[in-house]
């Protein structure tokens, strides 16, 4: 075989394998998967409240425990395959609970929220240490691929 179709074939073989290896995660960019994990259980959470979901409190609170969850869950993905996203992931992915978590401090205390915002600053507490863990499981991975 010719040595230039050897070269060609190396090269063919070695893209095909680093476009195999990359994920969609890894095409998008980190902030906008960030923006994604924001808007999502709002979108949601305004859908359901529209087809009246909610009726009982049972089902708005199983809704919250999965959006924490997710939330917490799309932090560590998120900055496992972007480590370098780990100071701004969950601060884009809690903005809105961040908001709501101020101004409800602020504005609106009452001792009946008090179970809730407990709650709200433990997701953020969840979420950044599942960024933290995400983002150095992902430099063990980049550092393991070279």
């Amino acid at each position: 075989m010719h040595p230039l179709c050897q070269i060609v074939i190396k090269f063919k073989l070695e893209t095909m394998e680093k476009k195999a290896k990359k994920s969609r995660l890894a095409e998008s960019p980190a902030w906008a998967l960030s923006l994604m994990t924001l808007f999502a259980p709002i979108v949601l959470g305004l859908i359901f409240e529209e087809i009246h979901l909610f009726e009982s409190s049972a089902i708005e609170i199983g809704f919250l425990i999965v959006c924490f969850i997710f939330i917490i869950v799309a932090c560590f993905f998120i900055c496992m395959t972007h480590p370098k996203s780990v100071w701004y992931t969950p601060f884009i992915c809690n903005a809105f609970i961040i908001i709501m978590l101020v101004f409800t401090a602020l504005l609106d205390y009452e001792v009946r929220l008090l179970p809730l915002l407990i709650a709200q600053s433990g997701l953020i507490v969840l979420s950044f240490i599942g960024a933290f863990i995400g983002a150095r499981i992902g430099r063990r991975l980049i550092i393991q691929r070279k």
